[in-house]
């Protein structure tokens, strides 16, 4: 009888394995609607957990966490509203929500007022964008030009008395990411308004490829107080907005990028180029066997914006491993536990170009059968299952052949 209620068991277990290892199939290799759909049922759960205090706890977790996850809360819903222009209104008032959020007492306080631009380059570029962002959804009439103009001129002020391209985020220490971040606002302000700050952009890109990385080729991660050499954090998100800049110097880092940190396998992007090794940090997240799964999440909208068809990829990866549990109205990954990884999920899976030109498409790096380890793995339980279920029928019997 004990036997016989075992096998019972197996088979239920086994069954169950066997419907979620369809479902993980289906998410791998099925047909995939348009991101921009599930981006909005993530954004309505993600305004329910800010609304609930998300980003104070996400403060907690990284320096930057309130900021992030408003930031590119606001964010994803421009890139949501250029997508469906019947969302630009709703867009717009969100991202006023969230701009309005990044100016408040906890936007700022992690930020030194007294730094040029004013709280830091980090702060002014990644607002400054945004805004730009609100100005782009707007019909012409409606814009209100005064801050997005006077923001911008502050931030041009600063690169073009800076003997560097890149700004300081915090008393003593600069990332080029965040200054590539403000500069491609000022580009976004060329197209939008004026080519205003055209010598300021010209003069940022002449000055950065004359202080890339020796080792890879690439933007540095850190430049003050020391230089640091390219890491896949940084530059998931440097090609996210280089394009915007200038688009030829733009597609010949990304693929420079692509040899050094996308592995084939997977594919996934390490935190250090391939060849060498480092440790994980709050930025990277901690590392498997040299993989960053917050790099590999961000890269997502860098191969978009690049017409890289590892996005599709990267995409089908992330609705397997993040396990997307998706109701009428709202959708969130890993259980809704890290509201700030669903705000990543959004902003890279909905990313577009704001005002450059698509750049050629791009093959993937991994071939047509990146799959093939996936679903290997994804049935390896059902299978296993199976067995032991087989091979309990195969006891039963056998006691029953015996007792015969």
């Amino acid at each position: 009888m004990g036997a016989w209620v075992l096998r019972k068991l197996l088979v239920g277990v086994a069954v169950v394995a066997s419907l979620l290892s369809l479902v993980g199939t289906a998410r791998l290799v099925g047909p995939r609607g348009e991101p921009e759909a599930g981006a909005v049922k993530q954004l309505r759960f993600l305004k329910s957990a800010l609304d609930g205090g998300a980003d104070q706890n996400a403060q907690e977790l990284k320096p930057e966490g309130f900021f992030f996850l408003n930031v590119l809360y606001g964010l994803s819903w421009i890139q949501v509203g250029m997508a469906s222009p019947e969302l630009a209104e709703e867009a717009v008032r969100e991202a006023k929500w969230s701009l309005d959020r990044l100016n408040s007492s906890p936007g700022t306080a992690p930020f030194d007022r007294a730094l040029a631009p004013q709280y830091g380059v980090f702060h002014a570029g990644w607002t400054n964008w945004l805004r730009g962002g609100i100005v782009m959804l707007q019909p012409v009439e409606q814009r209100d030009l005064a801050e997005y103009t006077s923001v911008s001129a502050e931030l041009a002020k600063a690169f073009d008395e800076s003997r560097t391209p890149y700004l300081e985020a915090y008393p003593g220490q600069a990332w080029p990411v965040d200054s590539t971040v403000a500069v491609a606002s000022l580009a976004l302000y060329n197209q939008l308004v004026t080519p205003r700050f055209a010598p300021t952009v010209e003069r940022w890109v002449a000055g950065v490829k004359t202080r890339l990385d020796p080792a890879t080729g690439l933007m540095p991660h850190q430049v003050t107080p020391v230089s640091t050499g390219a890491r896949g954090t940084s530059q998931t998100v440097m090609h996210r907005f280089l394009l915007e800049i200038d688009p030829a110097f733009a597609r010949s880092q990304y693929e420079v990028y692509r040899e050094k940190f996308v592995t084939r396998f997977g594919p996934a992007v390490l935190e250090y180029p391939k060849g060498t090794s480092g440790s994980g940090d709050v930025d990277s997240g901690p590392l498997i066997f040299g993989v960053s799964l917050s790099a590999t999440t961000v890269a997502l909208g860098a191969a978009r914006v690049q017409h890289d068809a590892l996005a599709g990829v990267l995409a089908r990866e992330g609705e397997l491993l993040g396990v997307p549990v998706s109701g009428p109205d709202t959708k969130r990954y890993a259980l809704g536990l890290m509201p700030i990884g669903d705000v990543f999920v959004a902003w890279s899976s909905t990313a577009r170009p704001f005002v450059a030109n698509e750049q050629p498409a791009l093959p993937s790096v991994s071939g047509w059968w990146w799959w093939i380890p996936w679903l290997l793995l994804v049935w390896a339980p059902s299978l296993v299952l199976w067995g032991f279920v087989r091979l309990t029928r195969r006891r039963i019997d056998g006691r029953g052949a015996a007792d015969q």
